[in-house]
């Protein structure tokens, strides 16, 4: 294992706590829980700062009582992050290396944090063999012998040894894998872009799903399973808004896969299991991703991702782009046809192109897909070019001159992260898509109004107008999360807010999707909302409806107090309300907050409350 990654782990693990626990599922068979109650990783599906769990699954040939000739399956291993207490995990309820005749590991996706792990796997047990698909096997073999970039001129000290690549198992269609007297697993190939080497695996007996990223949620619990659905549908939507909602339609199928097998229990690999409510949820796959199937305009993203800070860079921006409405298609160009990659980029809106620089150049493949995007792409659409580099960024600047020279326009600046991005950085990504959808939107409404007919009706409509006369009273939603350097802030101006409640005292506020402070109102989040003063509201006013670039400060040369939970208070504002979120729902263009009052205070009892009149219910 690379000593930089054990150092890091070794601190993590000190620092968060992590641990690893059996739950018994039933004879021979186990599932293997890594726990995480703190965040460890700024990519935006763990926004949620809940913590998280990796889940792992161990069948055993149990029949053997003298202990030789066992053998057993463990299906899809954590990362090397957790290997100093999943390592003595798993000794515990395995034989000895020396007693074990075959050890086969499910893989079903591949990335240099869990290659690490299989390395001490490789290391200590012989008779270790991978089972992984044709695209996982080849992920594997590139990564195995992989080494992070040094800084040049520096000196290689600790040239990384790599234990002997294991035998792999390669599942080119669906398989099933036998083990003692009850167990058969059917291994399912479910390849997308972000985890092409995906593998499910289904236990028969048991209808047991592992499904590894799919309907997996951060959340950090040692109950094997969800009390009931509600319990963690913020957390699980949250994860395929971030992860799965470019991929839907490679998403969508895999689900109507999954609805022909005679499950009993879904166990993915971040979360509790779901138990009574799994059609429920393969259900709300299937809804979740209908906005963005039904939207006009579409954005294809092209990338590679050699240890997967590209990927997260991908991630967030696609996410950001997501709650436009806007429909993102991510195309991983290492597994993606020649003819796809044409279909794709002819029919898109826009093209988003991002690489990883691998010893000075550009991944081969992506090289293939620039020529593709030069020759069939359409310049008068955006595009816009992100990637990470260690020590260099040569695939940028490729990417940047070529596109550049070939008149394409740009629709923000090149994006170049050294090494991962940060919590502050995965932001300002967000915000950078949310600003490129909103650019679409913004040209597709001037074409619609430059074209016969074009202009929209509703603005005219009765009941549109009577809308308008609902007034509510002017105040900025303020909100912080987590802690020193990488805290999170946020802020907008809200009118659309009701009270809600008597016991608890509660209220409503609608948020439009695309607002950046969204990411900062899940479930849980504390805020503090302040009402405005009338004949006073105006400097206010001005602070916060200014466009703020992608990653700016909202509170930038404004005063601040603090609320007990430490949210941001306005000393200018009439009254304040420090509130926790409780439920979020879903209400077309906006998200229904409901929060209960935490704490507050009338600042000028004297004051009257600034009201908002409109003229009509199509705009705010």
């Amino acid at each position: 294992m690379d000593m930089s990654l054990q150092k890091k782990a070794t601190a993590l693990n000190e620092m968060n706590e992590m641990k690893v626990i059996s739950i018994p599922i039933e004879q021979g068979c186990i599932s293997i829980r890594g726990l995480s109650p703190n965040r460890f990783r700024f990519e935006s599906e763990y926004a949620l700062e809940k913590g998280s769990t990796d889940n792992s699954f161990l069948f055993t040939n149990s029949e053997n009582s003298d202990g030789n000739n066992q053998e057993a399956i463990l299906v899809h291993p954590p990362g090397a992050l957790y290997s100093k207490v999943f390592m003595p995990v798993l000794a515990k309820v395995l034989p000895k290396p020396d007693k074990l005749k075959k050890l086969s590991v499910v893989i079903g996706h591949v990335n240099p944090n869990r290659v690490n792990l299989l390395k001490q796997l490789a290391e200590t047990y012989p008779a270790l063999e991978f089972v992984s698909s044709n695209p996982g096997a080849k992920l594997l073999q590139e990564l195995w012998t992989q080494s992070k970039p040094t800084e040049p001129n520096q000196e290689k000290n600790n040239i990384a040894i790599h234990p002997p690549f294991p035998k792999v198992n390669v599942i080119k269609q669906e398989t099933n894998l036998t083990i003692g007297p009850y167990y058969q697993l059917k291994l399912i190939p479910a390849p997308t872009p972000r985890w092409p080497g995906g593998l499910l695996a289904f236990e028969e007996n048991l209808g047991l799903l592992m499904s590894d990223k799919l309907f997996a949620a951060h959340i950090c619990t040692m109950d094997w399973a969800e009390s009931n659905r509600a319990s963690t549908e913020d957390e699980r939507r949250h994860f395929y808004d971030c992860l799965m909602s470019p991929m839907q339609s490679q998403v969508s199928t895999l689900v109507e896969r999954l609805e022909e097998l005679d499950i009993s229990i879904i166990a993915p690999g971040h979360g509790p299991a779901i138990e009574t409510s799994w059609r429920s949820l393969l259900n709300d796959y299937r809804t979740w991703g209908e906005g963005q199937r039904h939207s006009e305009l579409k954005v294809v993203l092209l990338f590679a991702s050699a240890y997967g800070n590209t990927a997260t860079i991908a991630d967030a921006l696609a996410n950001g782009i997501g709650r436009t409405g806007v429909q993102v298609e991510i195309l991983n160009c290492e597994f993606t046809p020649t003819n796809e990659l044409v279909t794709a980029i002819r029919e898109a809106d826009a093209y988003l192109i991002g690489s990883p620089t691998l010893g000075g150049h550009a991944p081969t493949p992506i090289v293939s897909a620039l020529g593709t995007l030069l020759a069939e792409g359409d310049k008068e659409k955006l595009i816009g070019i992100f990637g990470s580099y260690g020590w260099s960024g040569e695939a940028l600047d490729l990417l940047e001159s070529k596109l550049r020279n070939g008149g394409f326009k740009f629709g923000f600046e090149p994006i170049k992260i050294k090494f991962s991005p940060d919590a502050g950085m995965v932001k300002q990504l967000e915000e950078t898509g949310t600003a490129f959808g909103r650019s679409l939107l913004k040209e597709q409404k001037q074409n619609l109004r430059r074209s016969p007919g074009g202009m929209n009706a509703s603005r005219s409509d009765p009941a549109v107008l009577a809308l308008g006369r609902i007034v509510g009273s002017l105040c900025v939603l303020t909100a912080r999360k987590g802690q020193e350097e990488n805290s999170l802030s946020g802020a907008m101006v809200a009118s659309w807010v009701s009270q809600a409640s008597f016991s608890p005292p509660g209220i409503t506020i609608a948020v439009a999707k695309d607002r950046a402070v969204e990411a900062l109102l899940h479930t849980g989040d504390q805020f503090t909302l302040n009402v405005l003063a009338a004949g006073r509201q105006n400097k206010l006013m001005k602070q916060f409806l200014q466009p703020f670039p992608p990653g700016a400060n909202r509170f930038q040369g404004v005063s601040l107090n603090k609320s007990p939970a430490d949210q941001p208070i306005l000393p200018e504002a009439l009254a304040w309300l420090e509130c926790c979120v409780q439920q979020r729902m879903e209400c077309g263009d906006h998200w229904l907050i409901f929060a209960t009052i935490n704490h507050g205070k009338v600042q000028d009892p004297g004051g009257l409350t600034a009201i908002h009149h409109r003229r009509t219910g199509a705009n705010y």
